[in-house]
């Protein structure tokens, strides 16, 4: 008969988690944080490497700007639905077989996406793939909360943390080395191996569906009002720069996405078996941690959306280059996310949370005096900056939203917490998308009336380039008309650089924004959060 080993008596865990304890002793809970991590890692391995690769995948598929961006929405758009999936999945299936099926699903559409020979298809692909990283990811903090005692659980988070950011920090680098020796195809199979690797993990750690789980019924009238809700408000973002805010079908979208998200949450006020469970916000400090997660979500996001893009197309850095200044900031955060963690078990997650929103809110305002001549050092110190903020904010973060939650909530909590954030990523990647585009039209046409035939500095840089196309090309009469069109170049490219200087600000002034909501989050520190899961043994009689 096997050694049964003692299961740890300051846990809240199912018991299916506990019977693995039983089974696997101490390093139960070390492997089951490593395939967590795994899964994790491989998922979002994928979505920063895309980021990088974007301008060669536009260029490769025809891809428009508009179109190319939904690249990035569109698996968040997906991973944003499927997160709340994830609980009905554990009740129905269990968590080792919603794991499995979650890298599976994300296995497809990254082979999908490597073989892609359209810009419809590569999107396709990222739906695919978000979706699979959706049901995943609540699935990893779920696992990680339930085999770490309460009173540890910010330091389990920092921990967990280490392989989230290790994807974020190396799949800049790696993008940019496939990409340079390769071509953008290989950013798609890069997660294969990790995600391939995790599936049998899974298998051996992860609890099966726990006996006495009911089966509660699947919510497709609600799973359907938030897709169309979610689909119809960013295409209807995407869209109207280009077609325009009043253009009626521009219109019916805006009121499509407003119809369904009121019907959505009416809906989920009434249904058995929510998978949008309001109940969850009846806690205030659970309310003030998800208000602060959708304000981050939208910050972040849109900050890591556009920076690989102001490397690349505004200081001209191959994407080796620019995956090269993100990966010390990357590596900075592995250090201090279980720091993080560590600090939120000893003290109030608050003031950690404070703490790393005014770093991150430093950092962007910095980033909103970037140029073209904007030294590399001056750029990597400032990202740096701006990740020892997010390694301060989300171990705390995800435990201050977790900590007040029952083990019966903490499944749909995981989920929500993680919605939240992709929501607000969503939203965060489409308005600065929109806000960017209209800025640089913006500048664009304050910089042209200037560039006038009596405006001096202007004939004398025509001069210059009409003689440098004659010495290049030696095409007689038509060295001014080049020197004109490469003329619109430099005011364009002036104008895209004040517009990300705009988008930089705008983020700043999210994260100052945040600052308020942050601070009615929970003040408490962990030992006072919830009395000892079970009393210690009585002391033994006196001998008489």
């Amino acid at each position: 008969m096997a050694e049964r080993y003692p299961v740890p008596g300051d846990i809240e865990a199912s018991e299916n988690v506990r019977e693995l304890f039983a089974l696997y002793g101490p390093t139960f809970r070390w492997a089951v944080t490593f395939t967590a991590m795994l899964g994790a890692f491989s998922t979002l391995l994928t979505g920063t490497i895309v980021n990088v690769a974007i301008p060669d995948v536009m260029g490769a598929l025809g891809m428009t700007t508009e179109s190319a961006q939904w690249l990035s929405t569109g698996f968040l758009a997906a991973t944003t639905v499927t997160m709340l999936l994830a609980a009905w999945c554990v009740e129905t299936i269990g968590m080792r077989r919603t794991y499995s099926l979650s890298m599976v699903i994300f296995l497809g559409g990254s082979v999908l996406g490597g073989i892609a020979a359209t810009g419809e298809m590569l999107i396709i692909a990222r739906f695919i793939q978000g979706a699979g990283a959706g049901l995943m990811t609540p699935i990893s903090m779920l696992i990680v909360f339930q085999v770490f005692p309460v009173h540890r659980r910010g330091m389990a988070m920092g921990l967990f943390s280490i392989g989230v950011v290790l994807a974020p920090a190396l799949g800049p680098v790696l993008g940019g080395l496939l990409i340079d020796n390769l071509n953008w195809r290989y950013v798609f199979f890069m997660a294969v191996p990790f995600a391939m690797t995790s599936i049998p993990l899974a298998m051996v750690f992860l609890p099966q569906r726990e006996p006495n789980a009911r089966t509660p019924h699947f919510d497709w009238t609600g799973v359907a009002l938030l897709s169309v809700f979610i689909l119809c408000l960013l295409i209807g973002l995407s869209n109207a720069p280009r077609d325009g805010w009043g253009d009626d079908r521009i219109a019916q979208l805006f009121l499509g996405a407003a119809v369904s998200g009121i019907a959505f949450l009416f809906w989920e006020a009434r249904v058995a078996d929510p998978i949008f469970n309001l109940r969850l916000f009846s806690n205030g400090r659970f309310l003030a941690a998800a208000i602060v997660t959708f304000i981050i979500g939208a910050g972040l996001f849109g900050s890591i959306y556009f920076l690989p893009l102001f490397l690349q197309t505004v200081q001209g850095l191959k994407p080796t280059d620019a995956g090269l200044l993100l990966l010390p900031a990357g590596l900075i955060m592995a250090v201090c996310f279980p720091l993080a963690g560590w600090l939120s078990d000893l003290m109030s997650p608050r003031r950690l949370i404070l703490f790393g929103v005014i770093l991150f809110g430093i950092s962007s305002l910095l980033m909103a005096r970037v140029d073209t001549q904007t030294p590399f050092l001056d750029l990597a110190l400032w990202t740096l900056l701006g990740r020892i903020g997010l390694s301060f904010i989300f171990p705390c973060l995800n435990a201050a939203a977790m900590r007040p939650l029952p083990l019966e909530l903490l499944a749909q909590g995981s989920g929500m917490v993680n919605f939240l954030r992709q929501l607000g990523g969503a939203f965060g990647v489409n308005l600065l998308a929109i806000y960017f585009s209209q800025r640089s039209i913006f500048h664009a046409d304050s910089l042209t009336p200037s560039q006038t035939p009596g405006h001096e500095t202007t004939l004398e840089t025509l001069d210059t380039l009409a003689a440098l196309h004659g010495q290049v090309a030696g095409a007689a009469g038509s060295e001014h008309a080049r020197a004109l069109a490469f003329l619109s170049d430099m005011i364009w490219q002036q104008a895209s650089m004040l517009a990300y200087r705009d988008v930089f600000m705008v983020v700043a002034i999210v994260f100052a924004l945040c600052l308020i909501p942050a601070w009615f989050m929970d003040s408490r520190a962990p030992a006072a959060i919830r009395p000892p899961l079970r009393p210690p043994a009585p002391a033994p009689a006196p001998a008489r």
